[in-house]
């Protein structure tokens, strides 16, 4: 596979007179705020060290991103010295990444414990967290007041509301409103939404932090099944081939009344010239009903840098900047990115930018991990099967408890004695 659209830009010029002293490969994310403040903070970082920077552009879909790197690493090439990795990438690239440890100086003492631990391998620190997430429902604020509605608390209550909201526009002449958009592709993005369904419910994470896999179980089906009937219903049917951008898209066109989505979209949406400016209200993802919990995928990205760099040192101190609390707090601002550094949820400046971020804190700190770390270079077989059986149950094609028990035998047949090594 080659490198989609080969390199995007080269940014940072030297102040005149100076000689470059070397010139790092910069993987930056896909075109939108978080690919232009990360240039932003590289090309500071750029002209302080007298170095250059290229970006490397990668496919926007987190699955293609990932094969790509692996064949990049894999190969042992050096035409990318820092890249960006999902949090649930550390153990499967491990060999191909740098120790930070000896450049970090103990830096990594100020993020988030968990995500730390996340980002460490066999000891080693194979990343630095950059930003955190965590999945969020959006909401319309001028409809909910209209229709003397108050934000749901649990699934059942989030589709009635729904249903009622999207059928009184339409009857009103709005045909376009749905009332609930999210990631119904088959990619990373549908587990994170399913395991989000799933743990509300109280039915587990997939496989559990001993590596048992549990994910054959009446609550897990029954999660399932309720988002199988937003299908077609409160959702397009469009939603099972949606991204998070698709359903933003939809959303902040002023279709829809719900969305799932990340942080991010808080300030896309919040924009001059956003149809949805304003309207828009943030808050914890409903609950499996009375007896459920409020459950968020924890996401997020880390820098981490190739084992084949021919710069490590320079590439680790480039790390070092742009996962400072300086940039991480610029970021905030600019573009919130939800910071991996506690203390910044404390920031007068953060808050006022991005109010959700000190109402949810909550939510990041306590935010359901997928099985990375357990099922470690398998996750994403798990990840893929997982995906797959909750897609043909949303499009109709298996009954829930059937596509579980199924996919509950190809796992454990990943996992021989219970091992996932």
């Amino acid at each position: 596979m080659k490198i989609k659209n080969g390199i995007l830009a080269v940014i940072a010029a030297l102040a005149a007179g100076h000689v470059s002293a070397a010139t790092l490969r910069l993987e930056c994310g896909a075109p939108g705020p978080g690919q232009d403040v990360c240039m932003t903070s590289a090309k500071e970082w750029a002209k302080k060290t007298g170095n250059e920077v290229q970006f490397v552009a990668t496919p926007n879909d987190s699955n293609e991103q990932l094969a790509l790197l692996q064949q990049l690493l894999g190969s042992g090439s050096d035409k990318i010295d820092v890249l960006q990795i999902d949090v649930v990438w550390p153990g499967i690239l491990a060999n191909q990444l740098l120790d930070l440890k000896p450049y970090s100086k103990g830096a990594e003492k100020q993020h988030f414990a968990s995500i730390v631990a996340n980002d460490t391998v066999g000891g080693k620190l194979l990343a630095m967290p950059w930003y955190i997430d965590t999945g969020m429902m959006y909401y319309r604020k001028d409809l909910l007041d209209k229709y003397h509605l108050k934000a749901p608390t649990t699934w059942d209550e989030m589709t009635a509301a729904a249903k009622k909201m999207q059928d009184a526009e339409r009857t009103a002449g709005n045909d376009k409103l749905w009332g609930y958009v999210w990631q119904g592709r088959a990619y990373e993005g549908l587990t994170c939404d399913a395991l989000e369904w799933v743990s509300s419910f109280n039915g587990g994470t997939i496989v559990d932090p001993k590596g048992k896999v549990t994910i054959s179980n009446p609550n897990a089906a029954k999660a399932l099944d309720t988002a199988a009937k937003w299908v077609g219903t409160i959702s397009p049917k469009a939603v099972l081939n949606f991204s998070e951008e698709e359903a933003r898209g939809v959303f902040q066109s002023g279709n829809a009344v719900f969305m799932r989505n990340w942080p991010y979209a808080w300030s896309v949406m919040n924009q001059d010239g956003s149809p949805v400016k304003g309207k828009v209200g943030v808050m914890m993802l409903p609950k499996g009903g009375n007896g459920g919990r409020h459950a968020a995928t924890l996401g997020g990205w880390q820098l981490a840098v190739s084992r084949y760099s021919k710069n490590p040192k320079l590439a680790a101190d480039l790390v070092m900047y742009l996962t400072s609390a300086q940039v991480q707090k610029y970021r905030a601002i600019k573009a919130s990115f939800n910071p991996t550094i506690p203390a910044l949820y404390q920031d007068k400046d953060i808050i006022k930018a991005s109010p959700f971020m000190a109402e949810l804190y909550p939510t990041f700190a306590s935010a359901v991990p997928r099985p990375s770390t357990v099922t470690a270079s398998k996750y994403n077989q798990v990840s893929n099967q997982f995906w797959n059986a909750t897609h043909d149950v949303l499009s109709g094609n298996a009954k829930s408890a059937e596509a579980l028990a199924q996919l509950d035998g190809a796992l454990k047949r990943l996992s021989p004695s219970g091992s996932w090594k």
